[in-house]
């Protein structure tokens, strides 16, 4: 039975590495209450370790390399010819480590989401935990964006904060915003995919019967300590 069969959103994933992340919007689309259903995975590395991860659930994967492409355009198009066939609803970022152009992301504007491993708009870009400790930054975390052409600029969707301890390192840092991660990612997807949320045109983010708690979860402020 399909995903739409069910009345699931269905959902591809982009990564580059470890998929992670993957790892856990899997695990949550598992729930039989959860509104989405992972139906493929494209990679642009084909040493991924998420690939692995998908195929161990019997998840469509497909390569597309860059180098297998005269410029980032034909790349591009080509990964979106791939997601075609799989006929998402929604595409999520997982550690999927390209800059996308306006043009790809305009196709998927307002569908694509992204997970970042830090509390946006602080720490944009690379290294943001070796950033976060070299600014003596106290509260760190992760956000959950829609993607816009702009580096990690799209409106907010949701965030998780945690705390910054005074013998961590890059490596420890970088462990518990995981785990944040592991609990925002699945969370914020579901928003929006039950429409509590959406951007607009004016690239604002509105909520709708959302409650201003739900269980771990609290709107732009999903806490997390050092579980």
């Amino acid at each position: 039975m399909s995903a739409a069969d069910t009345g699931h959103k269905r959902v591809a994933v982009m990564i580059s590495g470890r998929g992670s992340n993957l790892g856990a919007l899997i695990s949550a689309s598992m729930a039989s209450d959860y509104p989405c259903r992972i139906v493929g995975v494209v990679s642009d590395r084909l040493d991924a370790a998420g690939l692995q991860l998908a195929a161990d659930y019997d998840i469509e994967t497909h390569v597309v390399e860059r180098k297998d492409h005269a410029d980032r355009a034909a790349h591009e198009d080509a990964i979106q010819a791939v997601l075609e066939t799989m006929r998402p609803d929604m595409v999520c970022l997982a550690g999927y480590m390209r800059l996308l152009s306006g043009d790809f992301v305009s196709r998927w504007m307002g569908s694509m989401i992204n997970i970042h491993p830090s509390l946006l708009p602080s720490f944009t870009g690379l290294d943001t935990h070796q950033r976060v400790l070299s600014h003596q930054v106290r509260l760190h975390g992760c956000s959950v964006h829609f993607v816009t052409e702009g580096m990690d600029e799209g409106p907010l969707i949701a965030q998780a904060a945690v705390p910054v301890l005074p013998d961590d390192d890059a490596d420890s840092l970088a462990a518990r915003v995981l785990k944040a991660e592991h609990k925002l990612y699945p969370s914020a997807l579901r928003l929006v995919a039950e429409g509590k949320v959406r951007i607009t045109d004016s690239g604002t983010v509105l909520f709708r019967d959302y409650p201003e708690a739900d269980g771990d979860a609290v709107l732009y402020s999903h806490t997390i300590g050092d579980e």
